[in-house]
């Protein structure tokens, strides 16, 4: 079992799920909605 850290307050992670769901619709699909919130709010993942 490995055990996994949490790098954001559990504020970020809210806020952050709270605007894929609010503007998913304006993406062609979730994930796209994933990338484009996380880099608009400082959230970088180095394969994104």
């Amino acid at each position: 079992m490995s055990k996994t850290t949490n790098k954001f307050s559990p504020e970020v992670r809210q806020r952050a799920v709270r605007l894929v769901f609010d503007h998913e619709h304006e993406h062609p699909s979730r994930w796209a909605a994933i990338l484009s919130i996380s880099s608009k709010i400082g959230l970088h993942w180095p394969d994104a």
